[in-house]
């Protein structure tokens, strides 16, 4: 006679069974009698199944990884379950209906009306053949949980309606619909998704297919020294906020405290209570309460409030000066870096004096052109300057990032000189996860006019729309590359999905939409590049390594542009193509493509033109990755095996595909020497027009002479931009949005 417990796991023998047929390796019955021990009388079999799944969850371990699989697969039958239960099927088929699915979530305002606008019954039908259920089981628990908890669709109470190859072929659908052939695309956007080869970036992720879909991942701005344009700033990254966009500002151009209001002396507050204020719409806007806004603020070395900028987070100091839930980066010129080697004296100035005195503004040049200007500044007698030595100012960020995880770095020389669009502008800044490199302008107030319409007074504002940047990123899981042949055939579906974005996104801002549309810029990125290393037996401190990382970013970066070209030639070039680089060929020269195939492409590039102004950025890709299985952006792990508390339940996580033969090849990330990270950036950097979201790893015992050495090797080694530095003993606050 079977005790309580054998009664109630007796119904899931069947899918034990099933599931065991997968893992002979695993003892079925070690999992049900650790279940067993668990299991109540009061318990509902919805509630068995969980103890059941969390038991296997937590037997993962170093040793017997595959645990995490055997929980996802019966996570992914609880998930059948309730889809059957809400929806009306049979579950014994595992998913329903598709087609009824889009009518239920139309009708009940969760799906967009646009998806049965566009295809026809007959293409959903054929869409629906192509689902593929047995593609869940590549998730592993963590992954597929991600995915159950914050991205597939639910209904108004919480139900699950939506599932995980359903939430792809949505996606595929959205970003296929404007293509003259959507079916036969639909179907290649669905088969990467859904095979784990690439990711979309979350608010792709999350908003394809609903009636608000804003697609897009950053957004950054740039900010006039007058009232009408910071508070326009605040006006327009709260509507990006709502929408699930994170936000960067370059707040460069605004005066410092105690500068000239109308002339008079010592009027003006400075840059941070401008910052207060973002930091208050940041908290305020909370993204339907799923997450509070994330702001990134930039402001120069040079700038006369950058001590107090560089206070904004650390615990001392008077509060009112603070920011906590502001992320701070710092511009940094060459000449700031070549001052600090040389342990001279750095001069910092108020942008409104500079402008007042020497009719020009310093912050809108870079490299040769700065630093003549910043010379002119020195010299000019009268111009209010504040003396202090570079080193000085470096410690201040040395102190803050060692406390705090930030300020993130902005090499600005580096990043111009490198833009393929100086042609039309500059780049002050980056976003909030320092991978986007684009031209940009503040949004200029025209006029306010009061007219009379149909007897009622109505206000029209005009603006001069400025380049307001938009991020439209996914990233290649490269831990899914087996060959370069993977790579020739993924990306191209890659940066069509990516270039549909653009024509397809809700924008929460106008300037938004006509900066995309005139650059169409992209960001295509990786994930699993340290599961890449591993599974091929490379050591991360490796001159190997080194090659690996030339050869293999070289390799996605034609095939980016190639691709980009392609669409050109059938949709038409970026409208600013015309004398960019892309267009002289400068961009290839610059980085030494001189092999035959690289000059074929040249002659295809200048002939065709380019879809998008820039096409390579890699984000950071934290839960983007977790759905996908693989390591984070271009990373190292953080642990090969570590435990992480998610809503009281305990989820032992392992490295990806970690075996005997990875086992020795993933390093963690806090005993890697982070001079081989900063060299295998910068090999990596030459390839990305854009740039990539790298973290510095330290320790409690890293020295201030071992961390200044790391920054100074990062701007030598050509990086563009520096991410987080993680410290062993702090923890930093991830970013959502840019995840790819």
């Amino acid at each position: 006679m079977l005790n309580l417990a054998g009664e109630k796991l007796a119904p899931f023998e069947p899918l034990l069974g099933e599931v065991f047929a997968r893992f002979p390796h695993l003892d079925k019955n070690s999992l049900i009698d650790e279940a067993s021990v668990q299991v109540t009388g009061e318990m509902t079999e919805e509630d068995v199944l969980k103890t059941v799944i969390q038991a296997a969850v937590e037997k993962t371990s170093v040793e017997e990884p595959d645990w995490q699989f055997v929980a996802s697969h019966l996570l992914a039958h609880a998930l059948y379950a309730q889809a059957a239960r809400n929806r009306g099927y049979d579950p014994a088929g595992k998913y329903g209906d598709f087609h009824s699915l889009l009518h239920t979530l139309t009708e009940k305002g969760l799906y967009g009306k646009y998806l049965l606008d566009t295809y026809t019954p007959g293409e959903i039908r054929e869409l629906q053949e192509t689902i593929v259920p047995e593609r869940d089981l590549l998730f592993n628990y963590i992954g597929l949980k991600v995915l159950a908890d914050r991205y597939i669709v639910r209904d108004y109470d919480g139900k699950v309606m939506e599932l995980p190859q359903e939430r792809f072929m949505v996606i595929a659908m959205h970003l296929a619909q404007k293509e003259k052939e959507r079916v036969k695309w639909a179907k290649q956007f669905y088969e990467v998704l859904s095979k784990l080869e690439m990711t979309v970036a979350t608010p792709t992720l999350s908003n394809s297919g609903k009636p608000l879909h804003q697609l897009s991942s950053c957004f950054i701005d740039t900010v006039d020294d007058s009232l009408w344009s910071i508070y326009n700033t605040n006006s327009s990254t709260a509507q990006v906020s709502k929408h699930g966009g994170g936000v960067g500002i370059y707040l460069g151009k605004v005066r410092s405290k105690g500068s000239k209001i109308r002339g008079h002396k010592g009027a003006s507050g400075g840059v941070i209570p401008w910052i207060r204020n973002y930091n208050n719409t940041a908290v305020a806007v909370d993204q339907l309460g799923v997450r509070r806004g994330a702001f990134a603020i930039y402001l120069d070395v040079w700038h006369a409030d950058i001590l107090d900028f560089l206070n904004l987070k650390t615990n001392n100091g008077d509060d009112r000066l603070k920011a906590h839930d502001i992320f701070p980066g710092v511009c940094i010129p060459d000449l700031f870096m070549k001052t600090v080697e040389e342990r001279g004296t750095w001069y910092l100035f108020d942008p409104h004096e500079v402008r007042l005195q020497m009719g020009w503004s310093l912050e809108d040049a870079w490299g040769e052109e700065f630093e003549r200007r910043y010379e002119a500044c020195v010299n000019t007698p009268g111009l209010a300057k504040a003396e202090i030595p570079a080193i000085e100012i470096m410690k201040r960020i040395m102190v803050s990032a060692f406390e705090t995880g930030t300020p993130f770095l902005f090499f600005r020389d580096t990043v111009n000189r490198a833009n393929p669009n100086k042609h039309t502008g500059m780049i002050y800044s980056s976003n909030l996860c320092t991978e986007i490199c684009q031209n940009m302008t503040p949004t200029e107030l025209i006029s306010e006019e009061l007219i009379d319409e149909n007897g009622e007074p109505v206000i029209v504002t005009k603006q001069k729309p400025g380049d307001f940047v938009v991020c439209n990123l996914s990233s290649i899981n490269l831990g899914r590359v087996r060959s370069m042949e993977d790579i020739a055939r993924i990306i191209p579906i890659q940066m069509r999905m990516l270039d549909n974005v653009i024509d397809l996104n809700l924008y929460p801002v106008k300037q938004a939409e006509v900066t995309n549309r005139k650059y169409r810029a992209v960001g295509l990125g990786t994930s699993g590049y340290h599961q890449y290393l591993a599974q091929r037996k490379i050591a991360w401190e490796s001159e190997e390594h080194l090659e690996e990382a030339d050869k293999l970013f070289e390799e996605l970066a034609y095939h980016a542009i190639k691709a980009s070209m392609e669409i050109a030639r059938e949709k038409g070039r970026y409208p600013l193509f015309e004398g960019s680089e892309w267009h002289t060929g400068e961009y290839f020269e610059r980085r030494g493509y001189v092999s035959e195939r690289w000059q074929e492409l040249k002659r295809l590039v200048a002939e065709h033109g380019m879809r998008n102004a820039w096409v390579f950025a890699v984000a950071p890709t934290g839960s983007t990755s977790l759905i996908a299985g693989s390591t984070a952006g271009i990373d190292p792990v953080f642990a090969k095996f570590f435990v992480e508390e998610k809503r009281g339940a305990v989820i032992p996580q392992t490295a990806p595909n970690l075996s005997p033969e990875t086992f020795w090849y993933y390093k963690e990330a806090h005993h890697i020497d982070q001079h081989w990270s900063i060299r295998a950036a910068g090999v990596r950097q030459r390839h990305i027009d854009q740039s990539q979201s790298i973290n510095l790893y330290i320790t409690p015992n890293t020295s201030a002479r071992e961390f200044l050495e790391l920054y100074m090797a990062a701007w030598r080694e050509g990086l563009k931009t520096i991410y987080y530095v993680r410290n062993q003993s702090i923890e930093v606050e991830e970013c959502v949005s840019c995840s790819s």
